[in-house]
């Protein structure tokens, strides 16, 4: 299974990855051995619909069945590169399992139309087991000239409070230790129903462990729909277990260019929502993107972005290229030079890498939650409440706790940190749920068990300047062939592929998503064994006695 995307399309992919899962199919690193590719794509750049279409090449040379998930197809299901694969639509990720077996069997299947919304309680895989990715809403209430989504995703449609907080609960008591709230336009949640973004986030907040064990990030939203509740935004960002971190996407510091991608805001309402969060949220982070060579952009509109970024100096600012996407408004505007867009994002970007965000921040406590391991495999990768990057020499077994660390060192795109604290350490809670289970209490929103692997949204990643919302391709979790024990789920590798069901599926059990093999089972029968007690002992030794005795008789008798 290949992803490309946003953390929407990670979720996806997650939720597929878990139905196929619970059916008997496996991810595999190998994708020769696959019996089946499934790719699930992105339609917001041409860059990432190219790649698309050479994998689909590559598996057809291959003859391997495809299915292609995601926005491309839903957006444009006409394209001659789809011809002969099967299709599952955004909202149709609940049948994947449907479409697999068929497209097995050599049919095509194609399922696109629909008019209600996936259920949360879909049987899910996570690329990162403390990670759940929660989508809150699809589509958005925008009308972008230059977005390809839309067509995809369509017009907002929201999920109830309800099924949210009971996601929520049912995440915690998994032990999830961060939520990411995804969503193509969050500001914009609840409109079709009849509530707003502040009264689901207060909703959720109010389910999170008091202890900070479990933090909030609040996805992606445009100015538009967040300029009324600025205030309420604000309370909800300064309370302990959320991040105080915002992706706002300005686009552009000119109003000219603005009304043309037809944001439906101005650089002084952007200004307003960075200025009033700044002020009312301590330690407040807040993240934008920027469109380079949008058509119609003049030179005195470019100097105005850079102007914008210069001011503000984001620590983090996703600068890209504009890209004519089919069927939208502005691929058919005039065009700027290719050599002049180019030029404008190297420069931008120029301006952008030399800012120090972290400079002076050495000697610094701060608490991080982490719940990643660096791509260099030694550094763990935590953050802190501002959503800053922290990168600390400390065992894995730290996966998914909280900690106060001492800043040592600072870099580019995150700091160094030295461990001086663990908080909610994960053994320790085990260890203090089997201790409350032997007094016949017990607390499973606090105490975490064994979950799932899999998820990501487009953030930073560790060491290397990645924005947070920028869309790479991210890829599944594998679940091993063999023995599926928990430290494989934390596989660096990102390429996985779906292959054969397993034969001995009827053999081994799914726990949490998770199979245990038969080794495992030996080892937890060992471990109930040792935790015997006398009369255990006794009882067991009176069958022995038993079975001794029924031999010797039968021996005594046949010797007559």
């Amino acid at each position: 299974m290949k992803t490309f995307g946003c953390s929407h399309n990670q979720s996806d992919s997650e939720y597929m990855a878990g139905q196929l899962a619970a059916f008997g199919y496996v991810l595999s690193d190998n994708p020769e051995e696959a019996d089946l590719w499934l790719i699930n794509t992105c339609t917001v750049k041409s860059p990432s619909q190219s790649a698309m279409d050479t994998l689909i090449t590559k598996g057809r040379s291959s003859k391997k069945p495809l299915v292609v998930a995601g926005c491309v197809p839903q957006g444009s299901r006409d394209l001659k590169e789809l011809e002969g694969v099967s299709i599952v639509g955004v909202q149709q990720i609940d049948r994947v399992v449907e479409v697999v077996e068929e497209t097995l069997k050599g049919h095509e299947v194609r399922l696109l139309n629909r008019k209600t919304l996936p259920a949360l309680d879909l049987p899910k895989v996570r690329k990162n087991k403390f990670v759940e990715i929660l989508p809150i809403n699809v589509g958005c209430l925008g009308a972008c000239t230059y977005c390809k989504t839309k067509h995809a995703r369509g017009h907002l449609g929201s999920y109830t409070v309800d099924s949210l907080v009971g996601r929520v609960r049912t995440v915690i008591a998994d032990g999830v230790k961060e939520i990411w709230l995804s969503s193509e336009d969050t500001g914009a949640y609840g409109r079709d129903i009849g509530v707003t973004l502040p009264i689901l986030l207060n909703a959720i907040v109010s389910e999170l462990p008091p202890d900070g064990g479990t933090m909030l990030r609040i996805g992606m939203t445009n100015p538009p729909y967040i300029l009324e509740h600025l205030k309420e935004m604000a309370v909800v960002l300064r309370h302990p277990c959320v991040y105080s971190f915002l992706h706002v996407p300005v686009q552009s510091g000119s109003d000219a260019i603005l009304s043309a991608m037809n944001r439906e805001y101005t650089v002084t309402e952007f200004r307003t929502v960075v200025d009033t969060l700044t002020e009312l949220v301590p330690g407040m982070q807040i993240a934008t993107d920027i469109i380079c060579g949008f058509p119609g952009e003049t030179d005195e509109d470019f100097a105005q972005t850079v102007s914008l970024i210069q001011e503000y100096r984001f620590p983090q600012v996703h600068i890209s290229q504009f890209y004519p996407r089919p069927g939208t408004p502005a691929a058919r505007m005039k065009k700027v030079p290719s050599a002049v867009v180019k030029k404008r994002s190297r420069e931008l970007t120029s301006i952008f890498e030399a800012f120090t965000p972290y400079n002076g921040m050495e000697g610094r406590v701060e608490r991080i939650w982490i719940s990643e391991i660096a791509t260099d495999g030694i550094h763990l990768v935590g953050h802190t409440k501002g959503y800053m990057q922290v990168l600390v020499v400390a065992p894995r077994s730290l996966m998914g706790t909280s900690a106060i660390v001492k800043i040592t060192s600072v870099g580019r795109w995150s700091v160094f940190g030295e461990l001086i604290e663990t908080l909610n350490q994960i053994n320790d809670n085990i260890s203090l749920k089997e201790e409350k289970f032997s007094l016949g209490k017990c607390s499973p929103c606090s105490v975490p068990g064994e979950i799932c692997a899999c998820s990501r949204e487009a953030e930073p990643c560790a060491c290397e300047p990645q924005s947070c919302e920028e869309k790479i391709g991210m890829e599944e979790g594998s679940v091993s062939r063999k023995d599926m024990l928990p430290e494989n789920q934390n596989s660096q590798n990102l390429f996985k592929w779906l292959v054969r069901r397993r034969k001995n599926h009827g053999q081994k059990r799914v726990e949490n998503g998770i199979a245990w093999g038969s080794k495992e089972k030996e080892e937890r029968d060992r471990g109930c064994m040792n935790h015997w007690g006398l009369v255990d002992r006794v009882l067991l030794g009176g069958i022995f006695v038993s079975i001794l005795t029924i031999v010797a008789l039968i021996l005594h008798l046949g010797f007559w």
